[in-house]
């Protein structure tokens, strides 16, 4: 893997053009010694589906000021690409636990659907379901429809883009698969890199409008253990024996923009923005967040005609 340090001040190791699931990347990344994808047990957990049409975009202040006076979306730094993430929230986490249920058990009996107990919540504990944010106090949600129906008609002439599997990306105890979206005009560019194709057993892949996302590592801080009762067909949780700390996994979606602004119309910029509270891990220390007062008084003077109050993000899980 190739180890660089980023923007913020963070080690990452990278293998380009590939989406490793943990198996293969514990066995390329041995030589690194990294005390959490290293973890000898881990309590069971569920490794589930999530079919997901939003994605979101965070930033601070600073971001929110740009975006809106260029109407739009665009990298301030040198790099070509515009990053948003998979936004998932209770929808698709229940239904992902569905999912889940009819394929593990899918000859259940109508009274063992109707008294299996809700569970995937309990492990949705990462920061990729969560309201707060590592990177800002704001966040930008769109549908992914509307996102690539824009960047069609702005950066592809119409035609329909691309999506490629870029990388893999190990963080100390995060890990990051990024899926590239590109104009067809740019294939010789991007051509090393393998199509995002629909196999089953793909960490990513598109379909029908959604990124199938089968989370590796959806837990962070391991405080339950996923039980399956096989005699009653039923997926059960409950409180592991010891809280065990591992890696995280998460999707990043990045456009190639060039120096180009993805745009779309300010009001409903406006309308699809909200404000986070702080997570617990900031992409950098000295990262400063706002509160609703001061969120408010900011936002009112980008937007002065727009009525409607500010809110904060939606609760994810």
């Amino acid at each position: 893997m190739e180890t660089q340090t980023n923007k913020n001040g963070h080690e990452e190791h990278i293998a380009e053009g590939l989406h490793l699931k943990l198996k293969d990347l514990k066995a390329i990344a041995r030589d690194l010694k990294n005390q959490y994808l290293s973890r000898a047990y881990i309590p069971a957990y569920p490794r589930p589906e999530f079919h997901v049409s939003r994605l979101k975009h965070d930033t601070d202040q600073a971001g929110v000021w740009g975006i809106s006076k260029k109407k739009g979306f665009m990298n301030p730094g040198a790099c070509p690409l515009l990053w948003w993430s998979l936004f998932v929230g209770p929808e698709e986490i229940e239904s992902a636990e569905r999912r889940l249920l009819e394929t593990t058990y899918p000859d259940r009996t109508e009274e063992q659907i109707q008294t299996q107990q809700s569970f995937l919540r309990d492990f949705a504990s990462s920061p990729a379901f969560k309201r707060s944010s590592r990177v800002g106090s704001y966040r930008f949600t769109f549908p992914l429809e509307e996102v690539l129906t824009a960047y069609k008609d702005q950066f592809c002439s119409g035609a329909e883009p691309v999506m490629r599997a870029l990388r893999t990306v190990l963080y100390k105890q995060e890990v990051m698969y990024v899926v590239l979206v590109h104009s067809p005009a740019n294939q010789e560019l991007y051509s090393k890199y393998p199509l995002l194709t629909d196999v089953q057993n793909y960490v990513c892949s598109y379909k029908d409008g959604c990124f199938l996302w089968r989370s590796e590592a959806m837990c962070e801080t391991h405080r339950y253990e996923l039980v399956r009762r096989h005699d009653e067909k039923q997926l059960e949780v409950k409180t592991a024996t010891h809280q065990s700390f591992y890696v995280w996994d998460h999707v990043a979606v990045v456009l190639h923009v060039d120096e180009q602004v993805l745009n779309f119309d300010v009001n409903r910029l406006r309308e699809k923005l909200t404000l986070c509270k702080e997570g617990d891990l900031r992409i950098k220390p000295s990262l400063r967040f706002d509160d609703m007062s001061k969120a408010e008084k900011f936002v009112k003077r980008l937007w002065p005609d727009y009525l409607s109050p500010l809110e904060r993000a939606e609760e994810q899980c």
